[in-house]
């Protein structure tokens, strides 16, 4: 086991901004190894690619969020290799499906799409923090992040609607809060932390971009630089809080 490395696992990296983060984690730092995982890494092929272009230092896992035994098998695959993370990345999240969308009045709130969209923006990232915190509590820094939204601000809330997305990352980030909490009790340089990406030019905002100004759209190249930024100027102090990806933090 190779407890001298520095390593990273990434949830939710097959593709769009996850993928992008994992590249250039890779790209950034040669002596990084991250655990990238995924529903299906057998089709996964753009994470294959990665993998092949560094090898050794990119090992695929199945995870799904939805199954906590693939978590637990996930943490298990981690601790062969090493006893200690340096980064534990949630980037997985849903906000349209098929059959469902995010709701414009309470007319259109269906049971079935806000248990999918709780089980996986909120209930996911939490899952993870439970099988992963053990590898963040050693004497070096190491963050625990997850991909949050501004729309999951209740104070900023100015528009409405929107019901199952925007109370699922407003519980994701009460569940970032108290980790944050608990892991400062047991691990003094661990930080816990949301994110915000900005609008980014992916799956998830595809169907939502018509009014979202050219220049305020990011690709998902610029949204990651810009987030592993934000995580590589972190401090203890900030743990349990918000930020988006010019590193201004988001209200609660």
């Amino acid at each position: 086991m190779d407890k001298q490395k520095k390593m990273a696992f990434v949830q939710g990296a097959s593709r769009g901004l996850g993928l992008e983060i994992t590249r250039q984690l890779l790209a950034r730092d040669p002596t990084l190894r991250v655990f990238a995982s995924c529903r299906a890494p057998a089709d996964a092929a753009s994470l294959s690619g990665l993998q092949a272009a560094h090898p050794g230092r990119l090992d695929l896992v199945q995870l799904d969020v939805t199954d906590e035994s693939s978590i637990e098998r996930a943490a298990a695959r981690f601790s062969e290799t090493s006893s200690r993370a340096h980064l534990v990345l949630n980037v997985a999240g849903v906000l349209h499906g098929p059959g469902f969308g995010p709701e414009k009045k309470l007319g259109h709130v269906e049971p079935d799409a806000l248990r999918t969209v709780f089980e996986i923006n909120a209930f996911g990232p939490l899952l993870v923090a439970k099988h992963f915190h053990r590898f963040l509590r050693h004497g070096e820094r190491s963050v625990f992040a997850s991909l949050s939204a501004r729309v999951g601000s209740i104070s900023d809330n100015r528009l409405g609607g929107w019901y199952a997305y925007r109370a699922s990352k407003a519980a994701q980030n009460m569940f970032t809060k108290t980790l944050a909490i608990e892991l400062g009790r047991i691990a003094p340089n661990a930080i816990a932390v949301g994110l915000h990406p900005g609008t980014v030019d992916t799956d998830l905002s595809k169907p939502f971009q018509r009014n979202v100004p050219d220049e305020t759209l990011l690709t998902p190249t610029e949204s990651a630089s810009s987030l592993l930024r934000v995580l590589d100027g972190l401090t203890p102090e900030q743990s349990g809080r918000v930020f988006d990806f010019r590193g201004e933090e988001v209200l609660p």
